[in-house]
């Protein structure tokens, strides 16, 4: 991007302040701008360097900026559909986002995961196995996972490697990114409310491969349709994995060993209960994707299979917290969608006390339901969405459900309803807005409450 371009800034957040970042560095002409009204211009510029030269706009969109503005850079949150977006569409402006902005800027070779589900603990996965090949300084794990690409691309060099978590609302406003390696590790309906249909939310999964080529790898799940399918008409030269089926060149599961194939030729990897730290069918999955995908990169499977060996759960990923009076405490607060939570359940081995319910992201709640299977003793409901969940539930002839107004009323809910040999789950089926400011503070406030017993305090 040229000095003195003209760029608008949308969203005050982390990604927005580090694309600001970015574009000063660069020589932009740059305005950040965040249409809450509650903030004030100078609640802005708090937000960034005394010595920076960016200008603050809240609240109304003055028309002059419209006119001006030569690139509008989105945060991840702002959808690409609203009018404000379509007036600076019509004025001709170039509309990216934040990892687009900093793909600009990279120089080494990129890996990037998206889907539904999983891609933080992939993502993770692999950024430790790149590390454990290249060494730390020369990887950067970025995007969706809470580091913005921005505030990492000026570290790049022709021998790094840059990881990245990439959502679905990123893979909107991208136009060049050019990952060497891509993985979708699964679609299921999600984000509607703000995608609107199915077929928009898979073509915005699908972005992640647009620029892609043959010389190109793109991992996909096997077992899942949506992943399936577009294996056919991917760009890129297609791995698929699989927990469901042997194929003939892959990565699958046979019995309790994770195998790779090829040409129907085996080669056992690991044991999924010897030799890994997660838990879960889910997770199975996700140490495939990220096998395939450090291989697609170049490292050895020895240095590889040692990395999975080591890795622990990503926090609020199916998480055991602690057993407490002989009650196994789960937090799986990233479980924010029923197929996300359907996971968290299937981990389980216990009869377990479920919390669920959260922010109304208009999913249906069936198959999750469906999930239960006898392993659900108890439903505990919270949020928005607690009286559609529980109208669900009854559909479905479960009707042991229990609600509370507030989280630690729900807390101590489940902890009397819990008796010994049992679990309590966090796996909400439902984001957190409205409650809490992210999935990441419900779940650390469900083990601080978890700790508190332990210490007599609660």
């Amino acid at each position: 991007m040229e000095s003195g371009r003209k760029c608008l800034v949308v969203g005050s957040g982390v990604s927005g302040l580090g694309s600001v970042g970015l574009l000063e560095h660069m020589g932009a002409e740059v305005t950040l701008y965040d249409s809450n009204e509650k903030l004030t211009e100078e609640d802005l510029r708090e937000l960034l360097p005394a010595e920076g030269k960016t200008a603050c706009v809240a609240g109304e969109m003055p028309e002059e900026l419209v006119r001006e503005t030569e690139t509008l850079v989105l945060s991840p949150g702002v959808p690409t559909d609203i009018p404000l977006v379509n007036r600076f569409r019509d004025a001709g402006a170039e509309i990216i986002g934040e990892i687009e902005l900093g793909y600009r800027q990279e120089k080494g070779k990129v890996a990037a995961v998206t889907g539904t589900n999983g891609k933080t603990t992939t993502t993770t996965l692999l950024g430790e196995i790149m590390k454990a090949h290249k060494g730390g300084e020369k990887v950067f794990v970025v995007g969706n996972i809470g580091n913005p690409y921005t505030s990492e691309c000026l570290k790049t060099s022709g021998d790094t490697v840059t990881v990245g978590e990439i959502s679905s609302f990123q893979l909107e406003t991208i136009r060049y990114f050019h990952p060497a390696v891509s993985a979708i590790l699964n679609i299921t309906p999600d984000h509607l409310n703000r995608h609107h249909t199915m077929e928009a939310y898979v073509a915005a999964k699908e972005n992640i491969a647009r620029n892609q080529t043959r010389d190109d790898i793109c991992v996909l799940n096997y077992d899942n349709k949506y992943t399936r399918d577009f294996g056919g008409r991917c760009p890129a030269k297609v791995v698929f994995f699989s927990s469901g089926e042997i194929l003939e060149d892959g990565y699958c599961l046979r019995g309790e060993k994770i195998v790779k194939m090829s040409g129907g030729q085996e080669r056992e990897l690991l044991d999924i209960h010897k030799d890994m730290n997660l838990v879960g069918l889910c997770n199975v999955e996700n140490v495939m994707a990220a096998i395939a995908m450090a291989e697609g990169m170049g490292v050895p499977m020895d240095t590889i299979l040692k990395v999975v060996r080591d890795f622990k759960a990503v926090e609020h990923r199916i998480e055991f917290v602690a057993s407490r009076g002989g009650v196994d405490y789960y937090n799986d607060s990233k479980g924010t969608n029923p197929d996300a939570a359907i996971q968290g359940i299937r981990a389980m081995h216990k009869p377990t006390v479920l919390i669920g319910g959260g922010y109304d992201k208009e999913s249906s709640y069936d198959d999750w339901i469906e999930s239960f299977e006898g392993k659900v003793k108890w439903l505990v409901l919270i949020g928005q969405t607690r009286e559609k969940i529980a109208e669900c539930a009854r559909k479905h002839g479960f009707d042991r459900i229990r609600f509370a107004d507030t989280f630690e009323e729900c807390l101590k809910l489940c902890t009397m309803l819990a008796e010994s040999g049992d679990a309590v789950l966090l796996s909400p089926a439902c984001a957190s807005w409205g409650m809490f400011p992210n999935y990441e503070v419900r779940g650390r406030q469900f083990k601080e409450y978890v700790r508190g017993l332990e210490e007599g305090s609660l």
